[in-house]
């Protein structure tokens, strides 16, 4: 049965952590689509799930490349439609064995391309709050639970 959480961090390095713990237990297909605003946190959370996955690359936002890949424990692929018209766009990118493969795909800005992303996949919605901190709600997530020590609601 898919769990939804909230989480709160106060700190960039408390959202890498938290980054950490949902990529420890990211399994091959996963796929997570990131929403929130500019600056909101989407890359910072996904440079703690790359150390997760043993990527050793220092990972930057992939907004004017679209689509970078790591190596690691499993494949990662690291997605920025941002500057993408819509779903065409976005399936002309051949992106259809990145979604559906063996690796994990982070998409951010994932709202653009909502309806062709697999039913499974994981939604991180990043909202800023005052000064460093953070709300993440991770919605649809199938995998273990999420042990996270910061404030956190599960439902």
């Amino acid at each position: 049965m898919a769990m939804d959480y909230t989480f709160t961090t106060s700190t960039p390095e408390q959202t890498i952590e938290l980054g950490k713990i949902l990529g420890s237990l990211l399994k091959a297909g996963d796929v997570l689509a990131m929403t929130g605003t500019l600056a909101a946190g989407k890359t910072t959370i996904t440079k703690g799930i790359a150390q997760s996955l043993g990527v050793s690359d220092n990972i930057t936002s992939p907004t004017f490349c679209l689509i970078s890949e790591y190596e690691g424990r499993l494949p990662l692929y690291h997605m920025d439609v941002y500057r993408l018209e819509g779903s065409e766009d976005f399936i002309n990118l051949g992106v259809e064995d990145m979604l559906y493969g063996d690796g994990v795909c982070i998409i951010e800005w994932s709202e653009k391309v909502r309806s062709e992303l697999p039913k499974k996949s994981i939604t991180i919605d990043i909202t800023p709050l005052e000064d460093t901190k953070r709300r993440i709600q991770v919605k649809n997530w199938n995998n273990a639970p999420i042990n996270f020590p910061q404030n956190q609601e599960n439902k």
